[in-house]
């Protein structure tokens, strides 16, 4: 059985591939009764790292329908999706050990194809993580005190892990997968408290910027129905919604009909480098800034995220971006309602599929990032 004909195969494929003889039981029995989880930093003292164990969020996928399995039709694409799973064990332990050891007390993982849904086993990838596996790699972590919490993103310009259904965008086969896989991960990580849902970077021009064939954008009241679906079937499986802000920079509307419940999470990286302050920055970059203020004065509470990625700005002037999570901090501390103020998340986007930079380069950004964000929260 060669490799194309893997990502096509039911869970009884997937064992017979070697992917986990667990993934083969889980297609016919019930998740594990699992949880609750035993670490739970306090409101205010969040102090998250994102990881990205999936990689096809920054993707096309190239259906069946294109007539071909998919890594022969993925040939013909820009930018490709995966079909094995990127991270080793080894890696993993050394950031999440890392992180630990420098304080960061939640992790939130970005999933896509990187876990075993029982709903939905043709998501999965070779080395995709069984249920077990995550559930045991929960465990590790919250006796390490790190809580973890799960991150899919449903966002058209993120959702290559989706496969087919990321060509069925609001669709009645579309809602039902995404119904299944948030049930499915709110089983497997033991009822978590919040659910990160994505939705950042839905315009065109994102998509255009990364060479996708195949473009797809909810706009308007098609955006808002999907949107609304997503945040109503987590809080139905008992979770609280956590979402990247971005969507309220060009949408006014965003800070009167978002529910109030939904976690926001405004990221200012000053790619711009226009700086932290509003009465000066003169970039494009100040209407970011201004979206903290609003969702604070709209009653949102919030998780500002920054990075040590560096913006097309700052690699043009050369200058880094290691300053940018401690002028993070500082900047959240002084301008955002402390009743409002959940914390802060560090996160590299270095997922190492990219292109241009090797692996150990992205893996180094990883514990580099991990450093600064510890030093930024002293």
């Amino acid at each position: 059985m060669n490799r194309k004909e893997f990502i096509f195969q039911t869970a009884v494929g997937l064992a017979a591939l070697g992917v986990g003889v667990s993934c083969a039981k889980q297609a016919t029995q019930k998740i594990p009764k699992f949880g609750p989880q035993t670490a739970a930093p306090e409101f205010g003292n969040i102090r998250a790292l994102l990881l990205h164990l999936g990689s096809n969020m920054w993707c096309d996928y190239p259906t069946e329908l294109m007539g071909a399995p998919a890594p022969e039709s993925a040939e013909t694409l820009d930018v490709k999706p995966e079909f094995s799973l990127i991270w080793s064990d080894e890696k993993w332990r050394e950031v999440t050990d890392r992180a630990a050891q420098a304080g960061v007390n939640m992790i939130v993982i970005d999933l896509g194809e990187a876990l075993f849904y029982p709903s939905h086993p043709e998501l999965a990838i070779e080395g995709t993580w069984s249920v077990e596996k995550m559930q045991a790699e929960i465990r590790h972590l919250n006796s390490q005190g790190i809580e973890v919490i799960p991150k899919l993103n449903f966002s058209t310009t993120h959702n290559g892990w989706m496969g087919d259904y990321s060509h069925m965008v609001s669709s009645k086969p579309y809602y039902r997968m995404c119904e299944d896989v948030i049930r499915d991960t709110v089983e497997i990580f033991g009822n978590p408290r919040y659910f990160h849902i994505g939705f950042d970077e839905e315009r065109a021009s994102f998509q255009e910027s990364e060479d996708f064939q195949y473009i797809c954008v909810r706009n308007g009241e098609y955006w808002w129905k999907d949107f609304l679906h997503i945040v109503n079937t987590v809080e139905k499986y008992g979770a609280r919604p956590w979402m990247w802000s971005d969507y309220g920079w060009r949408n006014e509307e965003f800070y009167e009909r978002c529910p109030k419940s939904v976690i926001q999470q405004n990221w200012f990286y000053d790619e711009s480098y226009g700086g932290f302050d509003i009465k000066t920055n003169t970039t494009s970059d100040a209407m970011i800034l201004q979206a903290f203020y609003k969702l604070d004065e709209a009653g949102f509470d919030q998780v500002p995220c920054g990075t040590n990625w560096i913006g097309w700005e700052r690699s043009k002037l050369c200058v880094g971006a290691d300053d940018v999570i401690g002028k993070l901090v500082k900047f959240g501390r002084e301008e955002i309602s402390k009743e409002h103020l959940m914390g802060f998340m560090m996160t590299t986007w270095e997922i190492y599929a990219w292109r241009g930079i090797s692996r150990e380069e992205h893996h180094q950004k990883i514990l580099d990032g991990i450093d600064l964000f510890a030093e930024a929260m002293k």
